[in-house]
């Protein structure tokens, strides 16, 4: 039916250019040939040059019909995927860049040969800016409609109190979905705010979930249980979100673009991607940090009981581990493996990878 619709259009477009050629035509051919046709005649050649017009165009255009509907298509499929504010944002620069186009176009329309075109390209060039320009600059823009006060309400209650900053919301990457520890964090309180899925990291939760690696569909399938859990079991507000960024392939370059369009911050404990986020200014939350920071404090020359289960790297070291993970090294107690030992810190080191504590055995005390 559309394509009847267009086809039809075409060819009225057609029959009008061939009425305006012929129109111009008639006096060229009337000045060359010295010959002054009748109102009969002219009104048959302008009839005659509107049907020549309107049927050519209407044979070609089953090909103009394609391509219209394949960029109407296209543009309709663009349209989706953009967020409301972009196109909100793009539609007013429009407006404004055409209004502009046409007042500053209006003393150049009456020049002779180039008059015409000048409002067409000044059309194109500040619509085009405009639109552009509105789209990048749209937190700008929606941050002044926002500074505008709500007449009605504020007159009630006199002066806006300001309100509390709500808490940003937490874009969720795939190494921390895995990880586990994040359905912990949750169900503890300290985090709040929306916990937002992009479809894209859950794309790829299910590809590693279906992977022929069984320890890799292990993970996959544990990160899909927890983030079941999050949203079911502790109650949390969890938003899935369908954007998604065409012209970017990775999904950690997709996952930054997302946080600064939604102004959220990024919860990972992938530290290539903590590093490349803190480079383009996202805000990161990464929970080996949160580990590490949580951690208690040993200060050299602290007592405590540890149990040695290894022996070190160097002669005569043993291993222990604190409840959270922390490592132990203790000098001269391999002699201890199996034991429970009173042991007195001597010095405490930061890695990349965490702390280590280096102790020694505290006057051979044994625990039992």
């Amino acid at each position: 039916m559309i394509k009847g619709f267009i086809r039809l259009f075409i060819a009225l477009l057609g029959a009008l250019g061939g009425y305006e050629l012929m129109l111009i035509a008639i006096p060229i051919f009337t000045e060359i040939l010295r010959w002054t046709p009748t109102a009969a005649w002219q009104i048959s050649l302008l009839v005659i040059g509107g049907l020549t017009g309107g049927i050519i165009f209407y044979l070609i255009a089953p090909p103009i019909t394609r391509r219209v509907l394949r960029f109407l298509e296209w543009s309709e499929g663009r349209l989706q995927k953009m967020p409301a504010t972009d196109i909100i944002s793009g539609s007013v620069g429009l407006v404004i860049g055409l209004i502009i186009a046409n007042l500053m176009s209006l003393p150049f329309g009456r020049l002779p040969v180039v008059g015409p075109f000048i409002p067409v390209l000044a059309n194109i060039i500040l619509g085009y800016i405009g639109m552009n320009l509105a789209v990048k600059k749209k937190d700008d823009l929606w941050a002044f409609v926002a500074s505008f006060p709500r007449f009605g309400k504020d007159k009630e209650k006199g002066s806006p109190k300001p309100a509390e900053a709500a808490p940003s919301p937490k874009v969720l990457d795939t190494s921390v979905i895995i990880d586990g520890r994040i359905a912990d964090i949750v169900k503890s309180g300290f985090l709040e705010g929306t916990l937002i899925i992009p479809n894209f990291v859950l794309e790829e939760l299910r590809h590693i979930a279906d992977s022929s690696d069984i320890l890799k569909r292990n993970r996959g399938r544990r990160g899909l249980d927890i983030l079941n859990r999050i949203q079911k079991e502790l109650g949390a507000k969890v938003v899935i979100s369908d954007r998604d960024y065409d012209d970017l392939s990775e999904v950690d370059s997709k996952l930054l673009r997302l946080a600064r369009d939604l102004k959220a911050k990024v919860l990972t404990n992938d530290y290539n991607l903590n590093k490349v986020a803190e480079l383009q200014g996202v805000p990161v939350l990464n929970i080996n940090e949160l580990a590490n920071a949580v951690k208690p404090v040993v200060l050299p020359g602290e007592e405590m009981l540890v149990h040695v289960i290894k022996d070190g790297k160097e002669a005569g070291q043993g291993v222990a581990y604190l409840d959270d993970g922390t490592m132990i090294v203790v000098d001269g107690g391999r002699r201890h493996i199996g034991e429970t030992i009173g042991v007195l810190v001597t010095s405490v080191l930061q890695t990349a990878a965490g702390r280590m504590i280096f102790a020694k055995p505290k006057a051979m005390e044994k625990v039992v």
